[in-house]
């Protein structure tokens, strides 16, 4: 069935009729509607009443009707946005199994023989924003594996999609509006923005508010290209990295070798100490000698447990996350960094957890810490600070090492208690 919508003043009278006439509740607002639309027909039309507003708001804010036209040309919700939107991994991410597949042998002599191959680039990029080039390439490598992936969704596409959808819709509408100002400003075409599922672009993987915020025309086109141009990217990555706090004359942190006797509480970044501190707690280099003796603070991080490897981390590692905010990915942009300046393998590997829990063995210790006293907050099935809280509190009330690590034999421990 094909319906011939009028344009103008008439469109969201007659949308709203129809919505209405299928037996639709819309608001006012068309992110308010109360029930959901009950076929591919009515789905697409109450876009179509949402596109309308958000248009408005749009215009308002500055975007000419030409980029709006040309972005919203044959755009409707895409199914598979919502789909990875809405899938929950089922198993969790351990550090094991997220280096495996992070840090790779290929992917390490590839960054080096790029590191090499745009020296001069990079150095010059250094200079200017006082960001090291291995971690330029670091950061380079884990986002879009140097280029090769970049996403094969239409940012506009995707980003409407989200922000139609009510669940984060605030957020994804502000991200939306950034990417119009992007086309707005001749950097890309609507077309050509392509990214990933969630709206990040390009080589760096920016959402864009980051681009409007950070990217920086690093070749002096008249454009900020992060999906072709690598003076560009590596200017928009550095500008960005040293706004946030990034410190170019520091690395960010190192792998560690604990004392047997080591207080496990001293662990995780709520803590921090001097070098020389640690040093006086025991703490030493992961192959046996003596910390650096500079006028640094750091972090002790267990992101495997007690049995898995003991990472001391500073500024720069904590400015990492406020790129991504995962522990994980800090670590192997770190690592990675480290890799293509020629160290080698962690010392100590972690464990890649052929069996590793599932989101609900972890809801399933959540309910059971629960059971037992130990407030592990809402059983979500994600073993967030509140959790590793509780477990550590269950760890140290039965002798046992609190690094707050859920692993299967703390699960099996916990349901037999």
């Amino acid at each position: 069935m094909i319906f011939l919508i009028p344009r103008g003043r008439q469109t969201r009278a007659f949308l709203g009729a129809l919505l209405c006439a299928w037996g639709i509740n819309v608001a006012a607002n068309a992110q308010e509607a109360a029930v959901p639309p009950k076929t591919a027909a009515a789905e697409q039309v109450a876009f179509e009443l949402w596109l309308e507003d958000f248009k408005n708001e749009a215009s308002d804010q500055g975007i000419s009707a030409n980029t709006l036209e040309t972005a919203f040309q044959d755009v409707a919700p895409l199914a598979r946005v919502l789909e990875l939107d809405q899938r929950q991994p089922e198993f969790t991410l351990t550090l094991g199994r997220y280096l495996k597949n992070a840090i790779t042998e290929q992917r390490v002599e590839q960054g080096r023989e790029l590191l090499a191959r745009h020296g001069g680039l990079l150095q010059k990029v250094s200079r200017e924003y006082g960001v090291q080039p291995r971690f330029l390439v670091a950061f380079w490598g884990l986002e879009s594996n140097f280029g090769e992936f970049t996403g094969g969704f239409s940012v506009i596409a995707a980003l409407a999609t989200l922000a139609h959808d009510t669940r984060r819709s605030d957020f994804f509408r502000r991200e939306l509006i950034h990417a119009l100002r992007i086309i707005e400003d001749g950097h890309i075409g609507a077309a050509a923005m392509s990214g990933s599922w969630a709206g990040a672009m390009g080589q760096l993987q920016f959402m864009p508010s980051t681009f409007t915020g950070y990217a920086i025309d690093g070749n002096a086109d008249g454009k900020n290209d992060i999906w072709h141009s690598l003076p560009d990217i590596f200017a928009s990555a550095a500008n960005y990295l040293r706004a946030v706090g990034w410190r170019g004359d520091e690395t960010w942190g190192r792998e560690v070798k604990l004392p047997a006797d080591f207080d496990w509480e001293l662990a995780g970044l709520g803590t921090q100490k001097t070098l020389g501190e640690w040093q006086a707690l025991g703490v030493r280099r992961a192959e046996g000698g003596d910390l650096p003796v500079v006028g640094r603070e750091g972090s002790i991080l267990l992101p495997a447990g007690y049995q898995g490897p003991a990472f001391l981390v500073y500024k720069n590692f904590r400015t990492t996350m406020i790129w991504n905010r995962s522990t994980l990915y800090a670590i192997a942009v770190g690592h990675l960094a480290d890799r293509l300046a020629g160290k080698g393998p962690l010392v100590a590997r972690p464990s890649s957890e052929k069996n590793p829990l599932r989101h609900s063995d972890i809801e399933l210790l959540q309910i059971r810490l629960a059971a037992l006293g130990f407030d592990p907050g809402e059983a979500d099935g994600r073993a967030g600070p509140k959790t590793r809280k509780a477990l550590k509190a269950f760890q140290r009330s039965r002798g046992l090492p609190a690094d707050g690590y859920p692993t299967r034999e703390i699960l099996g421990l916990v349901s037999r208690s």
